[in-house]
């Protein structure tokens, strides 16, 4: 037996008389989804904005019934894909912001200068993987060398800042005061 609040919840989502929402719900057997459906299929509704589509859970097929997915498991689909899409397109970007920071370092150098003229240019990724891999030897032939009068400086055209270039000329500074200290 249809009611008449399914009768009103049926015209709220289509607009459509009394006697066209009742025959609906009794052909749907009180259904309000099925008999959504069933009118959009005669046309009396239109489809829900976007591509939507409105489902019971199960639908005749010549004679058999066959089960859909419920609309969860719809939805998880969706999502998943949704979260693929997602997920390709922030490793895109990740990607493309590790291909800039890659040609950053490899235009721009380290130089290693020694009594003014310049012996060794080494482009910062290479510097970068060397301390990474090798810092144990790195970083104790860098301090080395600052008590052989070598000087370190960036270059390139990303290099703006002059802060570090001075701090690692003081630091060759310092190294030479305690050079010249240890030989008095």
């Amino acid at each position: 037996m249809v009611t008449l609040e399914q009768v009103e919840k049926l015209r709220e989502h289509a607009n459509i008389s009394y006697d066209e929402a009742k025959a609906a719900l009794e052909n749907s057997g009180g259904d309000i989804l099925q008999a959504l459906i069933d009118l959009e299929r005669q046309g009396k509704v239109t489809a829900p904005q976007g591509g939507g589509q409105y489902s019971s859970g199960s639908i005749e097929v010549s004679g058999s019934t066959k089960k859909e997915a419920p609309e969860k498991e719809k939805f998880q689909a969706n999502s998943k894909t949704s979260e693929k899409s997602a997920f390709s397109r922030n490793m895109g970007r990740f990607f493309r912001w590790m291909g800039e920071v890659i040609h950053k370092g490899n235009v721009n150098a380290l130089v290693v200068e020694k009594n003014g003229s310049s012996i060794m240019r080494l482009p910062i990724t290479v510097m970068v993987i060397l301390v990474l891999f090798a810092f144990w030897i790195v970083v104790p032939l860098l301090i080395l060398g600052l008590f052989f009068s070598f000087r370190y400086y960036f270059e390139g055209p990303d290099i703006h800042c002059t802060k570090v270039n001075d701090a690692m000329n003081s630091v060759a500074n310092a190294a030479e005061e305690i050079k010249n200290d240890i030989k008095k």
